[in-house]
């Protein structure tokens, strides 16, 4: 199922500079929505390579891998300051327990450090709560924000991939819940046992920042891409 962009929405980049932080992950894809929305899409992988971005995308990928790869080019210091300063981020999967300011289950290093995050976002994330990859599953989800997309049928749902997808198990007072997995929903039972009747966070917005456990770059869904470009315009 794929949610392509009208003409109109094709246009709503124009004029934008949109990063992805392309150390790990599927920042490629991202690459590819962001520009078939009009805007130029830039791979970050330097400190200096952040200077005029009207947004930047953290992709999916190993959440701890990006973590070190970050130290080590220098980037974690510089990318938490733009964060802080109200650059527009959008995280998905890996990017959403980057931007995270808290992990209930962090990864250590060898010497028992725990993995850092970006921060910016007041929530707490539970990593690969899903599921390892072969509990991977596909579901509709309500996806609040979505207006822009309204036909005379209404909003249709995001056809939404999880791939050890974390879920949200705290969100601050700032922090408005878009999308949930619901767990009595018969689609995917292979993980209901594991939501004993308790609705899952999946997507969170806070003012400049926005966050999903899953991967629309994957499936052909635009309006996550174009929901985050509208939020850097200001008009969502």
């Amino acid at each position: 199922m794929t949610n392509p962009l009208s003409a109109a929405s094709a246009r709503v980049g124009s004029g934008l500079r949109i990063g992805v932080l392309a150390l790990q992950g599927d920042f490629r894809e991202h690459l590819r929505a962001v520009e078939a929305a009009g805007a130029a899409g830039v791979g970050i992988r330097r400190p200096s390579e952040l200077d005029g971005l009207d947004g930047l995308i953290i992709p999916g990928g190993e959440s701890t891998a990006i973590d070190k790869l970050a130290r080590a080019f220098e980037l974690a210091g510089p990318l938490k300051d733009r964060i802080r300063d109200g650059l527009p981020v959008y995280g998905s999967c890996a990017g959403m327990i980057l931007l995270a300011d808290g992990i209930a289950d962090p990864a250590t290093d060898l010497a028992g450090n725990p993995q850092q995050t970006f921060g910016g976002l007041d929530i707490t994330v539970r990593r690969n709560a899903f599921g390892r990859q072969r509990e991977s599953f596909e579901t509709d989800l309500d996806f609040k924000g979505l207006d822009f997309s309204a036909t005379e049928f209404g909003v249709a749902p995001v056809h939404a991939v999880f791939i050890r997808g974390p879920w949200v198990e705290r969100v601050g007072a700032g922090v408005q819940i878009l999308a949930q997995v619901e767990p009595a929903d018969p689609e995917h039972a292979s993980h209901a046992a594991s939501l004993p009747g308790t609705a899952r966070i999946v997507a969170v917005r806070s003012g400049h920042l926005l966050a999903t456990s899953f991967h629309p770059e994957v499936t052909g869904e635009k309006r996550v891409h174009e929901l985050f470009i509208r939020m850097i315009r200001g008009d969502a």
